[in-house]
Formats: C-alpha cells, structure tokens, sequence
C-alpha cells in the first residue's frame, strides 16, 4: 500500500486528518505509529478542533521535521533546512486550496452545535477534508521523497 492510500485507509477510518498524514509516514523516519498517532491527536480539526491550521497541513508539518528536524543543539542549518521545507509544504496547499486554515477552508464553523451540524449536512468529510488530506499527502510526498 503506496503512503497516499495508507493516509486515505487512515482517514476514512478512525483517525483524523493530521493522525492519517503523520502515522502514515512516521515509521519510515524512525518513529513509532502508536506514538504518532498521540502526538498528532491534538493536531485535528485544526489544532484541537479550534479551526486553525488545518490539520492535515500539520500532520505534514510533523513529517517535515521528522525528516528535516533539529535533532541537537546549535543545529541552524538543519531548522533552516525544516522552515524552508515547511514553507514551501504551505504554499503548494496554498496555491490549490486558497488557505491553510481550517475554518476558511470550510467555510463554516465547526466549534459551535450548528457548524458541525452543516459540516454533517453538506458531507465535508467526503466533500473538502478527503480532498485536504490527499492533496497533503500528494504534496508531501513529491517534497519528502524528491532528494
């Protein structure tokens, strides 16, 4: 199974939108899936479900600093190295999605009764956030694996 449908397995499962983007790739950059499955709970809906960044961004943020990250002290070139990276992650969403927030990629408001009611109505979850999480791994994965 390619990283893509092991997000899309991941999503259309039990997991949300950053767990499916993180857990997908940990392992291959020496974390545990259990692990990153916690460490990225708090990450959906956009951090907490509060509709900040959006999680699947962060799920890729996450798999950037795994592959990029600073790993000891003074390393400047290796966090320069994961800014840039996560960066240019944000403007490829950008360019095909418009924003990387979670709550203008909606369109409504998932922190009240009513947004999660309309998010439920419209299918959102197979109308927008499928798409988020796809697209994050298709572009996560043309950077992560290009060098």
């Amino acid at each position: 199974m390619s990283g893509i449908e092991k997000v899309i397995s991941a999503f259309e499962g039990d997991f949300n939108c950053a767990q499916s983007i993180f857990s997908s790739y940990s392992e291959e950059f020496g974390l545990d899936k259990g692990k990153a499955l916690r460490i990225a709970t708090g990450f959906g809906g956009g951090m907490g479900r509060m509709q900040n960044t959006c999680g699947a961004v962060s799920g890729a943020f996450m798999v950037i600093s795994l592959k990029y990250g600073v790993d000891e002290s003074g390393d400047k070139e290796a966090r320069d190295k994961t800014y840039e990276v996560v960066r240019e992650f944000s403007k490829r969403f950008q360019e095909i999605h418009g924003s990387i927030i979670c709550k203008e990629l909606l369109g409504c408001d998932i922190t009240t009764a009513e947004g999660r009611e309309y998010y439920d109505q419209n299918e959102f979850f197979e109308k927008k956030c499928l798409q988020y999480v796809k697209d994050s791994a298709k572009i996560l994965e043309d950077m992560i694996y290009k060098d």
